[in-house]
C-alpha cells in the first residue's frame, strides 16, 4: 500500500516504515493541521515504556508549543499504551497486550462544530527525523 497523504494511515493496525520523502510529506500535512487546532491528544502504542517516553520527548522537542506534565516517572511492564492531552498536561501509561505500534495525534477544537480528527498510526520515530 501506498502512503502519500494522513487518510492513508487510517486502516492500518500499526506503523509503516515510511521514506524521508513519504515523512516530509506526511509531516507537511500534519502540522498544518496540528496549527489549526486549539490542542492535540497523543496516544503512543509501543512495546517498551521508554519507547513511548522517548517519542512523546520527540514531539516536545520538535514543537515548543506542545508540553506536558511531568512523565519521566511513568512507567509500565511489556507493551504500552500512553496517552498525553496537550490541554490538561496530563500524562497517563498503561501496559495493554495486543497493541500495534505507532503514533496517533488527535487534533482537537475548542468549537464544538469542528469534528476532532485522529492521525496515525505514525511511526515512532517520525519527530525525530
Amino acid at each position: 500500500m501506498e502512503i502519500n497523504k494522513l487518510v492513508d494511515l487510517n486502516s492500518l493496525r500499526t506503523a509503516p516504515q515510511l521514506s524521508d520523502s513519504q515523512v516530509k510529506k506526511l509531516l507537511d500535512e500534519l502540522e498544518a493541521n496540528i496549527l489549526n487546532a486549539d490542542w492535540i491528544t497523543i496516544g503512543i502504542m509501543a512495546s517498551h515504556d521508554y519507547k513511548a517516553l522517548e517519542a512523546l520527548q520527540s514531539i516536545s522537542k520538535k514543537y515548543s508549543s506542545i508540553k506536558f506534565g511531568e512523565y519521566s516517572s511513568l512507567n509500565a511492564e511489556g507493551r504500552v499504551f500512553l496517552k498525553g492531552n496537550q490541554k490538561t498536561g496530563n500524562v497517563y501509561m498503561r501496559s495493554e497486550n495486543g497493541l500495534g505500534e505507532g503514533i496517533l495525534i488527535t487534533c482537537q477544537y475548542e468549537i464544538d462544530s469542528k469534528n476532532s480528527s485522529t492521525f496515525g498510526p505514525l511511526p515512532l520515530d517520525f519527530f525525530s527525523n
